[in-house]
């Protein structure tokens, strides 16, 4: 595997900025008929129901977190995915697709934009590695709000932009968790292979991209866990089984491995003074999240 660097992501991520320079944009992916629904996968994070109970369920598979829990999150015991899990889904016939988001609301990840991706793209890299994801397989990138369009094109588009950058370098594609019209907005930018729409902002209707809808209100308890139920419209929605064992990570110094923090960042991209305060993941946590990329190379 190709490893991330992080001074080439960084200069990625200035060009994005800049307008695009060096950034090849993909062509929109094409809308198709939705048609009938293949089946169903659920997504959760207060906890993980068991592989069987979950294929007892009905369900042909889950969509997993390849994020931490974030700061006043400690209910959330079902992130991140491990490989464990991945493994026992695989032996019952099951499969994962990835997904990563560390904020929510005030705290969402978006909202750093390009700099964001800069911190949040090498975590959700190293964890998929980590539960035994392969590459060439998408990790969705959640933009779980109702965004005006000023604020996709100011922020969603640069962090968008700047993760797919990121993805790319590591042989991996990019999902787009969204609204409706926030997915319309990616494709036609040329950001993201798969689509996971929500219903928030989108007026009872579906975009023909998705590859899976979270239903609004549809939910289910497994193994005393709730979850959420997911319409699956294509046969391919990003999953993957476990292919190789999770790479070791050493318990490295903080000091090892230099990662700008936002106010050091701010002085290569444009970062907002009220985001540079926002919660992130440990100076520890992005130092394995690199040390993992490194040593799958």
């Amino acid at each position: 595997m190709s490893t991330l660097s992080r001074r080439r992501f960084l200069q990625a991520a200035m060009l994005t900025l800049a307008g695009g320079a060096g950034l090849s944009i993909a062509q929109a992916p094409q809308a198709h008929a939705l048609g009938a629904v293949r089946g169903t996968i659920i997504d959760f994070s207060a906890g993980v129901p068991s592989a069987q109970a979950i294929k007892n369920a009905g369900h042909i598979g889950a969509i997993r977190y390849v994020s931490q829990r974030r700061p006043g999150a400690e209910w959330m015991k079902g992130k991140p995915v491990t490989l464990a899990e991945t493994q026992a889904m695989a032996s019952v016939g099951m499969a994962t697709a990835s997904i990563y988001q560390f904020g929510r609301a005030e705290t969402a990840d978006w909202k750093q934009g390009a700099a964001g991706a800069a911190i949040h793209a090498p975590q959700a890299i190293a964890l998929h590695i980590a539960a035994g994801g392969p590459t060439n397989r998408p990790i969705y990138v959640a933009i779980d709000d109702n965004p005006t369009h000023t604020e996709y094109t100011s922020l969603i588009r640069p962090y968008l932009q700047a993760f797919q950058t990121a993805l790319k370098a590591s042989g991996y594609q990019m999902g787009v968790y969204a609204n409706y019209a926030t997915i319309d907005w990616a494709a036609a930018d040329g950001l993201g292979e798969f689509f996971w729409q929500h219903d928030w902002g989108s007026q009872g209707r579906i975009n023909n991209r998705i590859n899976i809808h979270q239903v609004a209100g549809k939910r289910g308890v497994i193994d005393g866990i709730e979850v959420d139920i997911n319409h699956v419209y294509t046969a391919d929605w990003g999953q993957w089984t476990p292919g190789q064992a999770a790479p070791h990570i050493p318990n490295i110094p903080s000091g090892n491995i230099a990662i700008p923090d936002l106010n050091q960042l701010s002085s290569q991209l444009p970062i907002p003074p009220e985001l540079k305060n926002l919660p992130m993941p440990t100076q520890d946590q992005m130092n394995q999240a690199l040390k993992i990329i490194q040593s799958s190379s």
